[in-house]
């Protein structure tokens, strides 16, 4: 049956006018987003397929090209991927991730945890700072995991002095889903410590973000 062949008072888009988004179920809500579905099932049934095999979580955490497999169309993928980026930024503003102060680890951690928790592969940030621990800027400085070897000050430091910068905090996080650091994340960590105070940029510290919560190294003394 298609949509438009239901009752109109049972239709998504009626339920939401009426009922409101919140009194929908997952699979109402994706219809809405998805707009169609196929010749071969409506919106709402392929959204109770793609469901039953991932929840909204599992989802959200799928790349275009598997989206794309999931739903069986690339405009749908598209849909799908930008509104799971869209939930991130909004997430990232109710922090106030954009304009709070990075006074805490904690803060830090708001600030990327959407962004990089489901990432599968290790994500290296610098986060730049003003006199106030602002955000002024970030720059994603590698894609891997951390090696001392094949990290170059420059490529954290050059854009922290093109920005006028304070101040610099590293973020990265662990796939493997445990934020205890490794030896080659400490290593990293005092090399580009000793690499700022030779240009007079404090690295402040150097958070590891996991499925577990998040570790600073500050806090376990590899600053001090």
């Amino acid at each position: 049956m298609k949509v438009w062949e239901m009752p109109w008072f049972e239709r998504p888009g009626a339920r939401l006018k009426k009922k409101g988004a919140s009194a929908l179920s997952d699979a109402e809500l994706l219809a809405i987003v998805l707009g169609r579905g196929s010749k071969q099932e409506n919106a709402i049934d392929l959204s109770c397929r793609v469901l039953k095999d991932c929840n909204l979580h599992k989802l959200a955490a799928l790349s275009l090209v598997e989206l794309e497999s999931a739903f069986g169309d690339d405009v749908k993928a598209m849909r799908m991927c930008a509104m799971f980026e869209l939930f991130r930024r909004t997430n990232r503003l109710s922090r106030h991730g954009f304009s709070a102060q990075m006074t805490t680890a904690e803060d830090v951690y708001h600030y990327f945890v959407d962004e990089l928790q489901e990432k599968k592969k290790e994500h290296f940030y610098a986060l730049y700072l003003d006199t106030k621990n602002r955000v002024i800027a970030e720059e994603l400085v590698s894609v891997g995991i951390l090696n001392a070897s094949l990290i170059h000050p420059r490529e954290v430091f050059a854009p922290a002095l093109k920005a006028h910068c304070q101040s610099v905090i590293l973020v990265h996080n662990h796939p493997s889903g445990d934020c205890t650091p490794s030896k080659e994340d400490e290593e990293v960590t005092r090399l580009l410590r000793d690499a700022g105070e030779l240009v007079g940029i404090s690295l402040l510290d150097h958070i590891v973000i996991a499925n577990n919560g998040y570790l600073s190294m500050k806090e376990k003394g590899v600053l001090n």
